[in-house]
């Protein structure tokens, strides 16, 4: 059953990257409620690399702000939450739970290329997931680029065996900053039917 159109608007039409926040909270329940969802989301072979860090205490966001591109300072500090989406070049170790009916951790261990590969892909998608997730869960979402991915990584994720992708703003935006949207593509310009 499709969903209504008053849904659709939500996670797609009327949803926007926001860059200004109000003061409400976003609970600890709404984070978990927000990757309860995204975890159902395909990736290849069950594989689940994304690896997610929610950022939400003043000591944190002291922690992340060395990262930000200086555009991306304010936008971040005063969101109240920040997920770090990142993704696990050791995926492969929990496949065993995540892949129970044949050993697909075979298919990894020695193959770094592949291994960098395959979590790239996955967890980029789990991302996309996530984005959805936290809309329809009435939050708004500022996902950015704008970091310098090594300095987070060291801070955030030491070991090296986890690397981030993007970083998404969660909260209750401030909708009155919001320039007009942007157009997209027609389905012509973007898509072929054969």
């Amino acid at each position: 059953m499709p969903l209504s159109d008053d849904a659709l608007d939500v996670i797609f039409r009327t949803a926007r990257t926001l860059r200004a926040w109000t003061p409400r909270p976003v609970s600890n329940d709404t984070l978990h409620a927000i990757y309860e969802l995204m975890k159902w989301g395909p990736t290849s072979s069950n594989i689940c690399p994304a690896r997610i860090v929610f950022v939400t205490t003043p000591e944190g966001k002291a922690r992340l702000e060395p990262a930000l591109d200086r555009g991306n300072v304010k936008q971040t500090m005063t969101a109240p939450a920040t997920a770090i989406v990142a993704y696990d070049l050791e995926f492969y170790e929990k496949l065993p739970l995540l892949v129970p009916y044949r050993d697909a951790k075979k298919d990894f261990v020695g193959k770094p290329e592949l291994i960098e590969y395959e979590a790239t892909r996955s967890a980029t998608l789990q991302g996309g997931y996530f984005i959805v997730a936290a809309r329809a869960l009435d939050l708004d979402c500022g996902p950015m680029g704008g970091f310098d991915h090594a300095k987070l990584d060291a801070e955030f994720f030491p070991g090296g065996k986890v690397k981030s992708i993007f970083l998404c703003n969660l909260g209750y935006g401030d909708r009155s900053t919001l320039r007009p949207r942007a157009p997209r593509l027609a389905f012509d310009g973007a898509c072929q039917i054969v």
